[in-house]
């Protein structure tokens, strides 16, 4: 590799390769916000597919269309069966954890005495109130209230451009699984013809990287909210079979799992107020089970199934998670494990040249 002479034409080739490649990263981060739903949806597409082929030619439904709705009314189906087994338990525990805490709060003052308490306490007071009122201070503060009110309505408008970018990406998904084989069969023509065998291979090797990821991840996820069902059932945990099967969703993103601990904090502390335990011990059990499950994964089930899929050690697999997830966000995510796999086996086969000096040393031992 080091013998081969760099000439100033190569140097100039490589250098615009790596400013092409820093532009084209710079304008999807840029553009993320208008991305994230194409890619979801054709992340989805690409998932659907064979569901799709299955409605299509096995349930013998000829129109593409109606199998594609079919399809996506499946998914809909499948996903508010698992809400419903979330949502609703989440509901009547908080709906408890009201009625414990207007118990409480009836057990140690009365209704009354609280607005005999208020009502001393303006009058006490209506003077320093009445001054306050008319202030350059009470001013202030007015002006000051009005951004964070905006800025409140700017959050609130950010939450309804996520609701449209879904539809967005329903829409996406809809049009991309209608022609999705066509769209796969001729995303080549894009590229000049001489370059064409290059970018088949590396369409192959993605498709089969991310075959890989997504049933090792999708494996991991599954043995990882059937052991949560399992260790929040034997502590008595509340919604345990809840708890365990949004763990195992979570669990798809790689390390996404860790925001389980708000509804786990949230159901401790009502377990506590119901039954009379103190908090910290129902939540450190409850973290208990977490850390050993956990610990079960990293070192038994994530290496087994994940080390043989992805051929990636921990510690590269968390390096990608955190490079690619700052340079692209959610979409970095997704794509960090199959795409450094990708570089990596890419690597070895351009730069380093490992493959053919595999094949050569084979070849020599077997003809010797």
């Amino acid at each position: 590799m080091f013998d081969e002479k760099i000439t100033f034409d190569k140097f100039i080739r490589w250098f615009l390769v790596a400013v092409l490649v820093f532009a084209v990263l710079y304008v999807v981060n840029y553009l993320s916000h208008v991305l994230l739903p194409f890619f979801v949806a054709w992340f989805l597409a690409y998932l659907l597919d064979p569901v799709v082929k299955f409605v299509q030619y096995k349930l013998k439904v000829k129109i593409r269309a109606i199998a594609v709705i079919i399809t996506m009314l499946l998914v809909v189906a499948v996903i508010t069966g698992v809400v419903y087994t979330i949502v609703p338990p989440m509901i009547d525990q908080a709906e408890k954890l009201s009625v414990v805490a207007n118990k409480y709060v009836q057990r140690t003052t009365s209704g009354n005495s609280i607005t005999n308490m208020v009502r001393e306490w303006i009058q006490e007071y209506q003077p320093q109130i009445h001054r306050y009122l008319n202030s350059t201070e009470f001013t202030e503060t007015v002006k000051n209230s009005i951004p964070k009110f905006f800025s409140f309505l700017g959050q609130t408008a950010s939450v309804v451009i996520s609701i449209i970018a879904s539809f967005i990406t329903l829409l996406y998904l809809f049009f991309i699984l209608l022609d999705y084989e066509f769209l796969v069969k001729n995303f080549i023509r894009i590229f000049p013809q001489k370059h064409r065998p290059f970018w088949t291979d590396l369409m192959q090797d993605v498709a089969a990287e991310l075959n890989n990821y997504i049933r090792g991840q999708g494996l991991v996820a599954l043995t990882m909210g059937i052991l949560f069902c399992i260790g929040f059932t034997i502590i008595d945990f509340p919604i345990a079979i809840g708890m365990g099967i949004l763990i195992g969703v979570l669990t798809l993103i790689p390390y996404m799992h860790a925001l389980a601990f708000i509804p786990m904090a949230f159901l401790s502390l009502l377990k506590a107020a119901d039954t009379g335990q103190n908090f910290w011990v129902v939540f450190g059990t409850a973290t208990l089970v977490f850390a050993i499950i956990q610990v079960l994964c990293d070192l038994v089930v994530t290496p087994k199934i994940m080390g043989k899929a992805m051929n990636l050690n921990p510690a590269i697999l968390l390096l990608s998670l955190s490079v690619w997830g700052a340079l692209l966000g959610f979409i970095g995510l997704i794509i960090a494990l199959p795409l450094t796999t990708l570089i990596i086996a890419y690597w070895k086969r351009y730069v380093t040249k490992e493959e053919e000096v595999k094949t050569e040393t084979s070849a020599e031992s077997s003809q010797g």
